[in-house]
Order: structure tokens, then C-alpha cells, then sequence
């Protein structure tokens, strides 16, 4: 009976595995900035040498199509809409009783975000809230974790203007499309507030009436209700005005938390793997997929909440 290693690995397998990781480890060192500049220039280390990442923040554009400019994170954006629907293609062309793995995982991801969106919105809303919401999340998971691929980012082509750009670029670190997502969800919240509650919705926003009734009383000959309710009226029309700034500054946290944090994975990693490649970028790989799905499920989480919350009856309406 063999001899058993590590995670049920035999003895053999497992000195294997130790050797080619610490092999992989010492020439990463010695190809890195940090080995090189503990070491010195070696010929190994310039032959697989990384270069220095470049951080670019604006996308590159690739080319035209008329006066339209493709970048580089918008033809991604198309490859991931492209992988979702060969994905759900895939699945759904054939679907069985007894559903095969890749449908049976398809299924329990939907059924799972699907309770999620009933838990927090309820069995009616829940499911009226459910396509978009999952498309967030799909839509900026695939972005996100398709930027892990290795060698993604490094594929260059030539444009008419004499010089190389990448062809492929993460779109989550292009701040127009989770600035586009959020007015997506913006407008999302306002149209089933509105669809719901009617014009009452902005009440919540413009809340005049306290303040007019106070004027009212005041010509009534009720001096101490009227200004009362003009003083109460002020403070609802400040707190409304509050309430307009928190929902026009949501689109902003929005838009710099997914891109900031996408950006900043990708920094990370490209940094990683300039100082040590490979053996040192693997547990930031792991990292990365984890914040990915972090960040998909808050931004959809909270599109889901912000638009319970908005056909909720404000207080005393219902009276």
C-alpha cells in the first residue's frame, strides 16, 4: 500500500508536487524585480524576465466603427455578454429530467439567487426583481473573473496610429460601465418606486405640504399651530433635500466601489507578479476570484434592497 503525503496525495506525488513548486518559486525570484535586485541580473532571470506593469486608468481604443470608438473594455464587456448566452444556450438546449452537472449547477446558482431576491423583497416582488438583479450580478462576475484568465491582458495589436495597445482589458476597470450600471440601477429603483407608489414616491424627496399647511393656519388665525408646522415643514423639506443628495451621491458609491476595487485587484496582481511571478500571484488569484464575487453579489444585493425599500408605503401613507 503506498504511502500516503499531503491531502490524501501519495508520499511520491507529493515530493513531486513540493519540488516543481519550489522550482517554480526559485526562477520567479530570480526573474522578478524583487530577486534581481537582491541577486542582480542573471542570464536566466533575463530570459524570462517580466517587464514593468503600466497602469492605465482611461481604456485604450482599438478601433472605429464610423465615428463610434471601440476600447478595449467594451469588446470585453461583448465577450462576457458573449460567454453568458453561449453558457445559458449550452444548458437550456437540451434540458433534462435528470439534469446533467453543468445544468444542475446552472439551476442551483438561479433557485439560489432567486430565494435571495424572495427573502429580501418577498414571493410578488422578489420574482419581478429577479431577471435584473441576476443579470447584474452574472454580468459583473464575468467581467470580473474573466480578467484572471492569464495572459488576458497581454495580448497587443497594432492601430493605425503606429502604436500597440492591449486587445483585452478587465471592463469593470473602466469606469463607464459600473457608472453605467448603476444608472441602470438608478432608473430601475425610480420606475418600480414610481409604478408602485405613484407620485407619492416623491414625497420622500419634496415633502411641501407641513410647511404650506403651517401657512394656511397662519391665515386662520392659529398663530402657534402655524408656525409650528412651518418650522416641522422646514425640517422636512431639508431632510427631503438629504434624501435627494443621498440618492444622486448613490449612483457615485456605486460606480467608485466596484471600479475601485477591480482596479485596485488588478494593480495588485499585476505587481505580484512583476516581484515574483507566478508562485507569488497565486494566492492573490485566489483573492481576486473571491472579491469578484463579492462585489457582483453587493452591487446586485443592494440594487435589490434600494428597490424594496422604494415600493415600500412611506409612513402613514397607508392610514
Amino acid at each position: 500500500m503506498p504511502r500516503k503525503g499531503c491531502l490524501g496525495c501519495s508520499f511520491p506525488l507529493t515530493i513531486g508536487i513540493l519540488v516543481i513548486v519550489i522550482a517554480l518559486f526559485v526562477i520567479g525570484l530570480i526573474s522578478g524585480a524583487l530577486g534581481q535586485s537582491i541577486v542582480g541580473e542573471t542570464s536566466l532571470g533575463k530570459a524570462v524576465s517580466i517587464e514593468q506593469p503600466h497602469i492605465q486608468l482611461p481604456p485604450e481604443t482599438i478601433f472605429h466603427i464610423g465615428s463610434f470608438s471601440v476600447t478595449n473594455t467594451l469588446l470585453t464587456s461583448w465577450i462576457s455578454i458573449i460567454v453568458l448566452a453561449l453558457i445559458s444556450w449550452a444548458v437550456t438546449r437540451k434540458i433534462k429530467l435528470i439534469p446533467s452537472r453543468m445544468q444542475a449547477f446552472l439551476e442551483s446558482a438561479l433557485e439560489w439567487m432567486l430565494n435571495f431576491c424572495i427573502e429580501v423583497a418577498g414571493e410578488k416582488n422578489g420574482r419581478r426583481f429577479f431577471p435584473l438583479v441576476t443579470t447584474i450580478f452574472l454580468f459583473v462576475l464575468m467581467n470580473a473573473w474573466m480578467n484572471l484568465i492569464p495572459g488576458y491582458g497581454s495580448i497587443l495589436v497594432h492601430t493605425g496610429h503606429g502604436h500597440s495597445v492591449h486587445l483585452l482589458r478587465g471592463a469593470n476597470t473602466d469606469i463607464n460601465l459600473p457608472l453605467a450600471l448603476a444608472l441602470i440601477s438608478f432608473v430601475f429603483v425610480i420606475y418600480h418606486g414610481v409604478k408602485s407608489l405613484g407620485g407619492s414616491f416623491f414625497k420622500v424627496w419634496f415633502n411641501f405640504g407641513r410647511f404650506f399647511q403651517g401657512h394656511k393656519k397662519l391665515f386662520t388665525g392659529k398663530v402657534k399651530a402655524g408656525f409650528g408646522d412651518i418650522g416641522m415643514g422646514a425640517i422636512d423639506i431639508f431632510v427631503g433635500l438629504l434624501e435627494f443628495v443621498s440618492y444622486i451621491f448613490r449612483n457615485i458609491s456605486f460606480t467608485f466601489r466596484l471600479f475601485g476595487n477591480m482596479t485596485g485587484g488588478e494593480a495588485l496582481l499585476l505587481m505580484m507578479i512583476f516581484l515574483i511571478p507566478w508562485v507569488l500571484a497565486i494566492p492573490f488569484y485566489g483573492l481576486e476570484l473571491l472579491v469578484g464575487t463579492i462585489q457582483a453579489l453587493v452591487f446586485a444585493g443592494l440594487t435589490l434592497v434600494f428597490a424594496t425599500v422604494a415600493i415600500t408605503p412611506h409612513e402613514g401613507e397607508e392610514h
